[in-house]
């Protein structure tokens, strides 16, 4: 798990170093086609990297990493044109990547925040997108996208100028609404605790809110350099990140699991034949065990280990208000009203368990 975590944080700083080191403004045109070969490049990698340390793929992270390729090969083609058609080539590549970006990162929320959905919504937004896609890359063909639109050469790079045509706000609309669709099911996953760290819905959050500034930069601003190419890279970084934080929590929660006292059935044919309340409140914590959540059980066994608060929280990557709001439910449904309460009733229910089995 470091040793991935290490690569993507490498690949990242990369990134920051391609970018930083760029040419001063003066002659940044220069370098441009020079930097989107490095996001290109860094792109492929990334998308080679995730099979090759990722054991079982989601369809999602695959969709992500290689529309992130695609799009970086078309702001690369476009930069290194020489004519007009091949120039709407690289920009309807662009484009092919652009529109199943966002569907993916969709996707993706949704599977990492483990929000249910309809069976049709995938194919439906896959539609979607084909049809934005279309729109998009009708310039050569159409002139509902672009009105009219020329191929520049400035010191050596390609550039398109566009008039846009009636169609345009098309794209731009279906952006705006998947941002604000993931920026909406983050809060909503958050707010019913399906996304349990803070810290995870916080990088899903500025992942959504990396694209957005970016793209209003471009969008107000005249800047020759599509940051977007860069943006793209860190966003599927982050996204990552986020996927491979949850696997080791829940391997994490699946191996606590593991160390839950007895099943309930031995304990309650153990523990049956005494009759005071205090066994039969024993007895009722022992029924109550299999069906804690799965968050549950592994902060019991944290308890019943003897572990701190701090530890808890380490342990779990938890925060303090997350878990009181588990200690609320566990200490409800196993009717105790304190950590050190319940203590008493698993000391109590081994002790028991050892005189019964005459140890």
């Amino acid at each position: 798990m470091k040793k991935k975590n290490f690569a993507f944080a490498f690949i990242f700083l990369l990134i920051v170093y391609i970018v930083s080191g760029c040419a001063p403004i003066g002659d940044k045109t220069t370098s441009m086609s020079i930097i989107y070969g490095a996001t290109t490049v860094l792109s492929f990698l990334i998308l080679i990297g995730y099979f090759l340390s990722i054991k079982k793929q989601d369809v999602w992270f695959v969709v992500l990493f290689v529309s992130v390729f695609i799009v970086n090969v078309g702001y690369f083609s476009l930069s290194a044109s020489n004519t007009l058609n091949e120039a709407l080539w690289a920009n309807r590549l662009s484009y092919l990547g652009s529109v199943f970006l966002p569907l993916s990162m969709m996707m993706i929320i949704l599977n990492v925040s483990k929000l249910k959905h309809k069976r049709w919504l995938p194919g439906m937004l896959i539609g979607i997108s084909f049809l934005v896609f279309l729109i998009a890359a009708s310039p050569g063909y159409l002139d509902i996208y672009y009105s009219a639109v020329t191929l520049e050469n400035i010191n050596g790079v390609s550039v398109l100028n566009k008039a846009y045509g009636p169609l345009h706000d098309i794209y731009l609309i279906y952006l705006l609404g998947y941002f604000s669709a993931m920026v909406a099911t983050i809060f909503y996953a958050k707010a019913k605790r399906k996304i349990e760290s803070s810290a995870h819905a916080s990088i899903l959050i500025l992942s959504v809110f990396v694209n957005i500034c970016v793209w209003l930069l471009e969008q107000l601003v005249k800047i020759d350099f599509e940051f977007l190419s860069v943006s793209y890279i860190i966003t599927e970084l982050f996204l990552i990140g986020v996927y491979l934080m949850i696997q080791h929590q829940e391997a994490l929660l699946a191996s606590l699991q593991e160390k839950i006292i007895p099943p309930s059935d031995a304990c309650c044919k153990a523990l049956q034949k005494d009759s005071s309340e205090f066994i039969e409140q024993c007895n009722f914590i022992v029924e109550q065990l299999p069906k804690l959540t799965t968050s549950e059980k592994a902060i019991y066994n944290c308890y019943v280990a003897g572990m701190s608060t701090k530890e808890v929280l380490k342990e779990m990557s938890i925060t303090e208000n997350t878990l009181k709001f588990h200690n609320k439910n566990l200490y409800g449904k196993l009717g105790v009203s304190s950590r050190k309460q319940l203590l008493e009733y698993v000391k109590a229910i081994d002790s028991l368990l050892d005189k019964k089995e005459g140890k």
